[in-house]
């Protein structure tokens, strides 16, 4: 019988390590949080220094008996969770649970899961960190004291279910303002002008382009089409003469391993993978499966880190890997190393491939596809980030034509370096990774055919909508959240139906602009993102045990009570805010209006709590099955959808409303 209980959350983790440890440790799962503030209350004495009254989370009180029962006969309890905040207070909480003066228990912790790491730190045990434990305590009772706040405040003065977050609703603010911009912008009218140019010896193929850059030395603008005719004009008649040639040479360094967000940021732009998705992947990627005839191993590193850290280890074996497959040039005269932001933890990893030498081809039939993607995605950026720069030669020409000057320019390939493995999806945005806008071999002060000119007509355009890239992008720089956040965040702003999805971008829904209104104008400080960046930045000093959880917290609480108070009587009441409309009542003939409810706007007869009669209000866009009913906006726990009105008769369902037909 074995000696030794060790306690990981997921079954999937616990078949891995059971297989690295010997018959003396018998390995078994939580299934995550087993102890938790209640549901039902605040729990939360804020009267006796936020002491939080944690209970046995219902569906999890089986799980505890079953560790309490396992637990018996043991000599030792191993706590094996995640390493971050969430694990250091799943393992105390499971700790304090099991607590017998006859046992001893000790914290293990592992940036990744293979046998070498765990073997390893399973003879370095430790004592819980109370400094993480309390920073995950402070910032749970953070959230708490403001969802259980806030939200019954809203199902008063706008709709039963709706909710507030600390993180959340700053989330949803951006994409508030960022379509409030959206909708504010004014495009202005701007013109290019382009010469197609050729030498005089060159055949028209071997033509190419110049762009209009410089009047007098002085950059132009040209706003409508008649100055760009008038330039136009100017221009026919005169010759194109090349004027000076610079060229040099670029270097661009490869980029670090990923981080969180960096990962989320790439698989969206790459694979179109939601920060959930791409979460859930690399979850099972970290677990472990089996390879083969190998035992389980864990294929990447921890999966939630701001760190750009890589072991000794791997970047030895990096860079035997760099040598072998590419050559001595492809690696630097001295190892890549990057440098993490300010509070990362840098006893963590960033994410890596546990074996650098597992190329993803060895793995592929193991995998499923989606693993496979993101397995590549993470190796080649990993294996790219010990590789040397890559060099680009470029061309940039001046091409004098009267008082004009026009400019073309060339860039190639030189040595491509890192980018043999990796290119990063935004660069090809830029001044790009590959040969571009090949120019013929030019001399100062030769005369050149003009082929012809080329006005366009252009509109600037208004900032893009955020996607799940470019709003992690947005949440990271700004400082709100951390790693283990960003997609939850995301999550959670879609399924309250704040926010939805537009061709993968985001667009607020009428509820989320109300509902963020409304908490702007009597919780500015809950919105703000300067102050939401704080609190991160206080919650990170508790973690290093420079801060007091409960210092923290009554800081926090005072001004956000007295705010509340306020806000329970002066919100307005968005209930009490009808819109009458001409359609009748089907049951007792009196006028319907439209109401608000948690799943936004509704038509309710206005004689409601007499008549009950309610219905949603239709898209106007017919069924296409022909059964005489109207689309309709329904919510799932996929996300949004549109249903048919004779439902459950008609069972038409569609994520897109059909496009109307042209009419004849």
């Amino acid at each position: 019988m074995a000696k030794n209980l060790v306690i990981v959350e997921s079954p999937a983790k616990a078949k891995t390590i059971n297989k690295f440890l010997g018959k003396n440790f018998m390995v078994t799962s939580s299934m995550g949080h087993i102890i938790d503030l209640p549901k039902s209350k605040l729990g939360i004495d804020v009267e006796n220094d936020f002491k939080p009254e944690y209970v046995v989370i219902a569906d999890r009180k089986k799980n505890l008996s079953a560790l309490k029962k396992e637990a018996k006969g043991k000599e030792a309890i191993y706590l094996a969770a995640d390493p971050d905040r969430e694990g250091e207070a799943i393992s105390w909480h499971i700790g304090n649970a099991l607590a017998d003066p006859k046992k001893k228990f000790y914290r293990v912790s592992f940036d990744e899961i293979t046998k070498d790491a765990v073997v390893n730190a399973f003879k370095h045990p430790r004592d819980i960190n109370m400094s993480l434990v309390n920073a995950q305590q402070a910032r749970r009772i953070l959230d708490r004291l403001v969802g259980y706040t806030i939200s019954p405040i809203l199902w008063k003065k706008v709709a039963r279910g709706l909710s507030a977050g600390r993180v959340q609703s700053v989330a949803v603010r951006l994409i508030v303002e960022r379509e409030d911009q959206i909708r504010a912008f004014n495009p202005d009218e701007y013109w290019e002008i382009a010469a197609e140019l050729k030498r005089k010896a060159d055949t028209e193929k071997d033509k190419f382009t110049a762009k209009l850059a410089l009047y007098k030395d002085k950059k132009i603008e040209v706003k409508t089409k008649a100055e760009a005719d008038d330039i136009e004009g100017n221009l026919k008649d005169t010759p194109f003469i090349v004027g000076e040639i610079k060229e040099g040479k670029k270097k661009r360094s490869a980029y670090p391993p990923f981080t969180t967000s960096k990962l989320q940021q790439e698989a969206f732009n790459k694979l179109r993978f939601s920060g959930a998705r791409t979460m859930h992947i690399a979850q099972t990627l970290y677990e472990g499966m089996e390879i083969g005839k190998e035992e389980a191993v864990g294929l990447i590193t921890y999966m939630r880190t701001d760190s750009v850290r890589i072991s000794n280890d791997a970047r030895d074996a990096a860079k035997v890997y760099v040598l072998e497959k590419f050559g001595k040039k492809y690696y630097p005269d001295s190892p890549n190393v990057y440098k993490s932001k300010k509070r990362a933890q840098e006893a963590h990893e960033s994410i890596r491939p546990t074996l650098p030498l597992r190329e993803p081809d060895s793995i592929k039939d193991v995998l499923s596809p989606d693993q496979l993607k993101l397995y590549t995605l993470i190796w080649n950026r990993f294996i790219s980030s010990q590789m040397s720069q890559a060099v680009y030669s470029q061309t940039t020409v001046d091409i004098k034509c009267g008082d004009y000057i026009f400019k073309a320019g060339a860039m190639k390939v030189v040595f491509d370096g890192y980018t043999a493995v990796y290119e990063v999806e935004e660069s090809k945005e830029g001044d790009g990774d590959k040969d571009k806008d090949k120019l013929p071999e030019l001399s100062v002060d030769e005369p050149l055919d003009l082929m012809g000119l080329l006005p366009s007509q252009h509109f600037t355009k208004p900032p893009p909508r955020y996607s799940d890239a470019s709003l992690v992008k947005a949440l990271e720089e700004l400082g709100i959240g951390r790693p283990s956040t960003y997609a939850p965040i995301i999550q959670t702003v879609t399924a309250r139906d704040y926010v939805g999805r537009e061709s993968g971008y985001f667009k607020p829904t009428e509820l989320g602009t109300i509902v963020t209104g409304l908490l702007l104008e009597h919780f500015p400080k809950i919105l703000d993102v300067e102050f939401t960046a704080r609190m991160e930045d206080e919650l990170d000093g508790i973690e290093e045990g420079e801060a007091d959880w409960q210092i923290v917290l009554k800081a926090f609480y005072s001004p956000f009570i007295h705010s509340a108070d306020q806000a329970k009587l002066n919100m307005k009441d968005v209930k009490k805010e009808v819109v009458a409309t001409d359609q009748i009542c089907g049951l007792c003939g009196k006028p319907m209006i439209i109401k608000w409810g948690r799943r936004g706007k509704f038509l309710s007869c206005s004689d409601f709590p007499t008549c009950k009669n309610a219905k949603s209000i239709t898209s106007g866009v017919k069924c296409p099955t022909g059964c005489g009913g109207e689309l309709v906006a329904r919510r799932s726990k996929r996300g949004p959808f549109y249903g048919c009105t004779n439902y459950p008769k008609c069972i038409y369902v569609a994520r897109k409303l059909p496009e109307k037909e042209n009419p004849v």
